[in-house]
């Protein structure tokens, strides 16, 4: 087993329809205003960027994505990642009711220094810390979803 590789899977239900939670997240150097782990979002390019996060852990993940699928009808983001983490992430976003469901995936492994060598003895800390986030950042979302048009430019 490769202990410095974590896969993350999540479901978000939220109260606000489905076009209105994929064009908020479709547009990336908007979360630092909603999902305060997210610290910087700053584009390199029209498809690429550089992101820094930061949750309750003293460090910081910096890495570079790069879009690799953005399928509005599908209702999927995706984005490939080099630098302290390497893999991707993917949203999904899908009609539920009158809201939508929201699931998050996670598929990479830590490139960190620090956080290799403390693999094994700090990953239950690690999960929690991931945990943690999201939960933020959920919050965080349903907040600038309730927010409206002219909260989210929605």
């Amino acid at each position: 087993m490769d202990w410095s590789r974590y896969r993350f899977r999540t479901t978000w239900r939220l109260g606000a329809g489905r076009d209105a939670v994929y064009a908020v997240l479709e547009r990336p150097d908007e979360y630092p205003s909603w999902w305060r782990q997210v610290r910087e979002v700053r584009r390199t390019g029209e498809t690429t960027g550089t992101l820094r996060f930061r949750s309750v852990l003293p460090y910081d993940l910096v890495v570079d994505a790069r879009e690799s699928r953005r399928d509005e009808a599908a209702g999927v983001l995706e984005v490939t990642m080099t630098g302290d983490l390497e893999g991707w992430v993917r949203w999904t976003v899908t009609a539920d009711g009158g809201g939508t469901r929201l699931l998050f995936e996670e598929d990479v492994v830590v490139r960190k220094p620090l956080m290799r060598r403390l693999a094994v003895p700090c990953r239950p800390f690690f999960r929690a810390n991931h945990a943690l986030m999201m939960r933020q950042g959920r919050r965080g979302l349903r907040d600038r979803l309730a927010a409206g048009p002219a909260g989210n430019g929605v």
